[in-house]
């Protein structure tokens, strides 16, 4: 069986690369456990792979990923059942669900989490406005220490050179 064991670090234009199938998975498909391992999984042709990330390694959609035959494939993120959440309390919510390790997706004026009739409930109760989708999920992961377009090792120092808008001059 063909094993799909590294994501393409590199810009999607900054080679001609021949995608060679496309890879359709669930956002929990996509993030790997803290210790690896490998799962079995389907390319859309319906030809078995399995799907063997380095710890923490989050897919998301459109990354490009390699197999142990040479072909480049494409990750799709599929549809899923999500809670689309709307309102005045969304920063404290999202603060809560995080604190439960619920992944959360978070937009402009909104936030999506997976679909659990228990948590819709929760929600509505808190005056937010709960409606339900099917889109791709794709969260923020941070928790896991899987954050994305990097790589540090696990010595915790969380020193990042990002620009998160401020103007240095």
């Amino acid at each position: 069986m063909v094993e799909v064991t590294a994501k393409l670090k590199i810009r999607r234009n900054a080679y001609k690369l021949d995608i060679k199938g496309q890879l359709p998975l669930p956002f929990e498909a996509r993030r790997s456990s803290a210790h690896g391992g490998h799962q079995a999984a389907r390319l859309a042709s319906g030809e078995e792979v399995s799907l063997k990330l380095p710890p923490g390694e989050v897919l998301r959609g459109g990354d490009l990923v390699t197999a142990s035959d040479g072909r480049v494939i494409e990750v799709v993120a599929v549809p899923e059942k999500l809670l689309h959440v709307e309102g005045a309390a969304l920063p404290r919510i999202a603060y809560i669900l995080g604190n439960g390790h619920v992944p959360v997706q978070f937009g402009e004026g909104f936030i999506r989490v997976p679909e659990a009739p228990d948590l819709d409930e929760a929600l509505r109760q808190h005056g937010l406005q709960v409606s339900r989708v099917e889109e791709a999920f794709e969260p923020e992961v941070v928790g896991g220490h899987a954050h994305q377009e990097h790589e540090h090792d696990h010595a915790h120092d969380h020193h990042h050179d990002h620009d998160h808008g401020h103007h240095h001059h």
